[in-house]
C-alpha cells in the first residue's frame, strides 16, 4: 500500500500533520496543500484539538518547497505559447490554494506549532513561518532561494523578509542565504530553539500540556546570530534604492563577506532581483499578510509566463549544469516595464484574500 503522502491524524488533543515524502525532503504539491487546508479548516472548531503540529518525515528537514519540476513544465508551456494568461494553469491553481492555506496558518485560531529542524526552504517556509509557535534546532537551515531559480520570494516570504531587522530580510532575498538557528530566530523567522534529540520529549509534551509550557520545558537560548553580528554593513549597503545601487555598495565595501554578497547577488536572475527588491519594499508597507499575499500571487502567475523561470529551474534543477543564462542578462538590461510586468492586476483572476477582522 502506497504511503500517503501528507499524514493527517488526530490524537490526545493534537492535530498531527506529517509531511511524508522524504525522498524529495517533503516537497509540497497541490494535493498535500489541499488536505492541510482541509484539516486544518475541520481542526479550527473542533474542542478535541486543542494543538495544531506540523512536523516533516525522515531525517533531512521539514519541506525544501514546492514542486519545481511541475512548475518547469507549466513554465515552459506557457513561455512556448506566449499565453501570459496562467492563473488556470496547474501552477497558477496551486499557487492559490497554497496561499489561502499560508494566510489560514498566520491567522490560526488555535496553536500551531512547526517544527523546523533540518531544511526548510520556500514553500516549507510558508507552511511554519507564519506559524504561532516555531521551532528550529541545529540543523535548521531556512531559506528563500527563489531568485536563484528566476522567481521571486512568495507564500508570504516577502512579508516576513520584509520585516526581519534592517535590511537583513533584503540581504536574505537577493543573496539567498541560508539562515540557521540563531539567524533564523533573529530574522523573525523562528521563536524557539530546541536540540533535535529533544524533539520526541516535546511533543510527547504537547500532548498533555499546552504550547506554552511544553516549549519552555525544552527550549534554550538561540545560538548567536552571524546575520545579527553583521548587520552594520548589511543595512548600510541593502538600504539603497535599487539593486545596482546595492551590488556598488557592496563592491565598495572593504569587507570578504560584503564581497561574497555581491558575487552572490550578481549570479541571480537580474530582472528576479530588480521583481524581489520592489515586491520587499512594497511589502513593508502593506498593513497584512493577506494584502502581501495577493500581491505575491500576481506575481507568480506573471513569472510562469517568463524566461528566467525557465532557464533557471532547467540550469539547477533539471540539468543541474549551474550556468543559467539569464535574459536580460544584466541588471542594466532590465527596464522599469519588465518589472512593472510581474505586478499586473489580474481581473476576475486575483487572489481576493481579506485581513481577519480583528475580534
Amino acid at each position: 500500500m502506497t504511503e500517503p503522502e501528507v499524514i493527517i491524524e488526530k490524537r490526545d488533543g493534537l492535530g498531527l500533520i506529517t509531511l511524508n515524502r522524504p525522498k524529495a525532503i517533503n516537497a509540497l504539491n497541490h494535493p498535500m496543500a489541499l488536505a492541510i487546508l482541509d484539516a486544518l479548516r475541520a481542526w479550527a472548531t473542533d474542542d478535541e484539538v486543542r494543538t495544531v503540529v506540523l512536523t516533516g518525515a525522515g531525517e533531512r528537514g521539514l519541506c525544501a518547497g514546492g514542486d519545481i519540476v511541475a512548475i518547469h513544465t507549466d513554465a515552459k508551456n506557457a513561455v512556448a505559447e506566449g499565453n501570459s494568461a496562467q492563473a488556470d494553469s496547474p501552477s497558477g491553481k496551486f499557487w492559490r490554494d497554497e496561499y489561502i492555506l499560508n494566510a489560514l496558518i498566520g491567522s490560526y485560531p488555535k496553536p500551531y506549532v512547526a517544527v523546523m529542524d533540518g531544511i526548510v526552504m520556500g514553500g516549507g517556509v510558508g507552511l511554519s513561518g507564519h506559524a504561532s509557535h516555531r521551532i528550529v534546532t541545529e540543523r535548521s537551515k531556512v531559506g528563500m532561494p527563489e531568485t536563484g531559480i528566476g522567481f521571486i520570494p512568495d507564500v508570504g516570504g516577502t512579508y516576513l523578509l520584509s520585516r526581519a531587522p534592517g535590511e537583513i530580510g533584503t540581504h536574505i532575498a537577493l543573496t539567498t542565504a541560508r539562515m540557521s538557528a540563531g539567524d533564523a530566530i533573529a530574522a523573525g523567522f523562528a521563536d524557539y530553539y530546541v536540540p533535535s534529540e529533544q524533539l520526541p520529549a516535546l511533543l510527547e509534551a504537547l500532548r498533555t500540556a499546552d504550547a506554552e509550557v511544553a516549549i519552555a520545558k525544552f527550549a534554550q537560548a538561540a545560538p548567536a546570530s552571524d546575520l545579527e553580528a553583521q548587520q552594520e554593513w548589511i543595512d548600510a549597503c541593502y538600504s539603497a534604492d535599487t539593486v545596482e545601487e546595492i551590488v556598488a555598495r557592496l563592491q565598495d565595501l572593504d569587507a570578504p563577506e560584503a564581497a561574497k554578497a555581491a558575487q552572490d547577488v550578481l549570479s541571480k536572475s537580474p530582472v528576479a532581483l530588480k521583481v524581489t527588491l520592489r515586491s520587499l519594499r512594497n511589502a513593508r508597507r502593506a498593513a497584512s499578510l493577506e494584502e502581501v499575499l495577493n500581491e505575491e500571487y500576481r506575481v507568480s502567475v506573471a513569472s510562469l509566463c517568463t524566461h528566467d523561470l525557465v532557464e533557471g529551474i532547467r540550469a539547477q534543477v533539471i540539468d543541474k549544469d549551474r550556468n543559467p543564462q539569464w535574459s536580460p542578462a544584466t541588471l542594466a538590461d532590465v527596464t522599469t516595464a519588465d518589472v512593472d510586468a510581474y505586478f499586473a492586476e489580474l481581473g476576475d483572476k486575483e487572489l481576493g484574500l481579506n485581513a481577519p477582522k480583528e475580534q
